[in-house]
């Protein structure tokens, strides 16, 4: 990659104009680009190349929030580096939330020079209507815009639409999936549609929520709050935050260890049935050689050591 002082030079986009030179923030810059290249292709994000040049397009969905700032920016910085062949185009859903600044994101879209389209769906009466006052409106809301997305990904000729989560929200929705859910799942940084048409990308999977703040504050986008979830209180999606950041606040780079592990999978060490054929596990007819492998698939784990007994007990320890 070329060092982030390139971006100096009079083709950056206009976008990244702005971006602070200091040097804390350029490697910010850089982590969160490596980051986002290293989820693209270990997933493989990018279609290979046709023989006629035909270029794969991808709808960016951008709310207003740092996150969505945040991937659209590395995206264009990628793209401008020559280092993702794909045209991007922004997308806004506005839902017709009382109070909505309808005129920023156009504003902030047009003056950058990004392609772009700006779509209003009422989806907030909708909403309101079915859902009680106290309960929370998210699992509706979500389908409802993730439908109509998908609607202006095929009328814009887009192969994906391209979300803005990162590993926080990913790890959050692995313990709400745990402890609500009953099943060990999470948001997969690639995924196609029910429709099976469109591929769902999050580039931004391996990058922190810190982070992400940090560049978005650097770079002072103009963020615009969600109202109609964040005004309800007692989300359980914020109780999971709050214990993930306590744990983070504890014991630094838990988080971290946390995302490699939901990459990092024993089926033959877990319950379901379905990814390991535990009926039919048998002892081999003879012992392994001693110089063979140490352990096999069905082995049982490893002793842990005493400082991760101490870990694990400062963790879970009773309040």
């Amino acid at each position: 990659m070329n060092d982030i002082a390139d971006s100096s030079v009079t083709d950056v986009p206009a976008l990244l104009r702005a971006a602070p030179s200091s040097v804390e923030f350029k490697k910010l810059r850089k982590r969160l680009l490596r980051q986002a290249r290293e989820a693209i292709s270990d997933f493989g994000m990018l279609p290979e190349t046709t023989a006629d040049g035909h270029k794969p397009k991808w709808l960016v969905c951008l709310s207003g929030g740092k996150d969505s700032y945040t991937l659209l920016a590395v995206l264009i910085e990628l793209k401008w580096r020559g280092l993702l062949p794909v045209d991007l185009i922004a997308c806004n859903l506005d839902q017709a939330q009382p109070g909505f600044p309808a005129d920023i994101l156009p504003k902030f879209l047009e003056h950058n020079g990004i392609e772009h389209v700006i779509v209003r769906e009422d989806t907030y009466s909708i909403v309101t209507e079915k859902i009680p006052a106290h309960r929370t409106y998210c699992s509706l809301c979500s389908r409802l815009r993730r439908g109509i997305l998908y609607r202006i990904a095929r009328e814009q000729g887009c192969e994906a639409i391209v979300l803005g989560h990162h590993r926080d929200d990913i790890l959050e929705t692995f313990f709400m999936n745990l402890f609500h859910g009953g099943r060990l799942a999470s948001m997969p940084p690639k995924l196609i549609n029910d429709e099976g048409d469109l591929l769902v990308l999050r580039p931004l999977a391996y990058a922190a929520e810190g982070d992400i703040a940090r560049y978005s504050s650097g770079m002072g986008f103009p963020i615009i709050p969600c109202n109609l979830c964040g005004s309800q209180d007692g989300l359980q999606r914020e109780e999971v935050k709050r214990m993930l950041q306590g744990w983070e606040k504890q014991s630094p780079g838990r988080m971290a260890i946390m995302a490699r592990a939901l990459g990092n999978s024993r089926p033959s060490h877990l319950l379901d049935r379905s990814l390991y054929d535990f009926i039919n596990l048998r002892p081999a007819d003879s012992p392994p050689a001693e110089d063979g492998p140490s352990a096999e698939d069905g082995a049982e784990a490893e002793e842990p050591c005493g400082a991760s007994l101490a870990m694990t007990a400062k963790l879970f320890a009773a309040e």
